[in-house]
């Protein structure tokens, strides 16, 4: 087949510099993934995106990133784009408590994002590694689906340290249980719904409960310990973020939303990380699993119009080159487009959908055009080569692009050739 008539100089540069890799298979040997140790140098927190959940093949090479991670470079936290409340069960899990079935009991609400593997892995892991492999959840409790995974604890830790202000709590999670979904596809349009007086009734009690928590810190302090205070003040700040995130959506479909308001939760997932992080032993490396959209670096636009900050632009702000954001794409296959359906069990329906040719400027055309098939490039030596031009400016999204400049975005990218939507997930 002829070449393009305009050869992309970034195509040229990455059929020099990408390094293939030659497995899927999570449990097969890990030579091939050698050379990321260079790639990702020192970095302390790995972001390993996706284009699209759902995914069968960026499942597979996240799992064996994460062994490659554990047992070559030393990480020794998996934080995932999962319930930073719903986190603490399977972190014990995954440390050994429980029984091995226990694991589908704790996710059995949960929207299968590719969550349980890994930690099977890392339970068979702990069971003989001398240092364990943590788990992390960052993000806001069932994704935005509902408050209620957040607020019931919480309303655990007020009926030992603050008994009074159980009353604000319990409305709180009345008219939370009102709305909830299964995520935020489906709570959201339910708070829609809501009386306008119990959207803002909602608000105003998780935030009263906010500021009374860092108001009495030291009364709290008194009666329990640092380490119970911190995970109950993080969980409401969670209900709080998402309970702004329903605003935020409603005003984004109305047409009346403020600009990048929806940045809420992404805020929330940065700050999750950080909290870890700022828990953990001095010198832990983090692996963070989570869509390309939330670890990018750089500002999300839709036609031309700015929606978001990303967790990854948060956390290279803090972190700056000790954040590593490698994006996962793919350039041949099928997709997995979420379509809004209330009547599915997690609000939204699934569309097997063909990836169309990649889009000339995309990074997925700079692969194809480079003949270049399951393998990986680090980017950041891009960005001082003339040879690589402005880079591409767009990746995909699902089965549509994220107009990007690819270069400053992200860190790496690892394309597998085709991608596949996997076959059991139950929307």
């Amino acid at each position: 087949m002829p070449g393009p008539s305009h050869p992309d100089p970034f195509a040229g540069w990455l059929r020099g510099q990408a390094v293939p890799l030659t497995h899927l298979d999570p449990d097969a040997p890990l030579d091939d993934m050698e050379p990321l140790r260079d790639i990702i140098g020192d970095a302390r927190v790995v972001a390993i995106g996706e284009n699209s959940h759902f995914i069968d093949e960026f499942s597979l090479i996240r799992r064996r990133i994460l062994r490659f991670l554990v047992e070559h470079c030393g990480f020794t936290v998996l934080a995932f784009e999962y319930g930073f409340s719903e986190g603490f069960p399977l972190d014990a899990w995954a440390r050994g408590e429980g029984t091995d079935d226990d694991v589908s009991a704790l996710l059995a609400e949960a929207i299968p994002v590719g969550v349980e593997e890994p930690l099977r892995w890392m339970r068979r892991h702990n069971a003989t590694a001398s240092k364990p492999v943590r788990f992390a959840g960052i993000d806001v409790p069932a994704a935005g689906g509902s408050l209620v995974p957040a607020l019931a604890p919480v309303a655990e830790y007020l009926r030992e340290i603050d008994p009074e202000a159980l009353p604000e709590l319990q409305t709180a999670t009345r008219i939370a249980e009102s709305f909830a979904g299964a995520s935020a596809a489906s709570a959201a349009p339910a708070w829609t719904r809501l009386p306008t007086a119990e959207q803002d009734a909602l608000s105003a009690a998780l935030m009263r409960l906010l500021i009374r928590f860092r108001a009495v810190e030291a009364l709290y302090l008194a009666r329990g310990d640092q380490r119970g205070y911190d995970i109950a003040l993080r969980r409401l700040e969670g209900a709080c973020h998402a309970d702004y995130g329903f605003r935020a959506m409603a005003g984004l479909y109305a047409g009346t939303g403020l600009t990048a308001d929806t940045s809420a939760r992404d805020v929330y997932m940065a700050g999750s990380v950080l909290w870890h992080l700022e828990r953990l032993e001095t010198g832990t490396r983090v692996v963070l699993a989570a869509h390309n959209a939330h670890i990018q670096k750089v500002p999300i636009s839709f036609d031309g119009h700015l929606t978001g900050l990303p967790m990854g632009q948060h956390l290279h702000r803090v972190l700056g080159d000790d954040y590593f954001a490698l994006a996962l794409t793919s350039t041949t296959g099928q997709t997995a487009d979420m379509r809004p359906d209330e009547k599915a069990r997690f609000g939204f329906a699934i569309d097997d959908t063909p990836l169309q040719p990649p889009e000339r400027g995309s990074v997925e055309a700079a692969f194809a055009e480079a003949g270049l098939g399951l393998s990986v490039a680090g980017l950041r030596p891009a960005r001082q080569e003339a040879g690589a031009a402005a880079g591409p400016d767009r990746i995909r999204i699902q089965s549509a692009y994220v107009h990007t400049p690819v270069l400053d975005a992200f860190d790496g990218v690892l394309n597998v050739p085709t991608s596949t939507v996997t076959g059991h997930v139950k929307a």
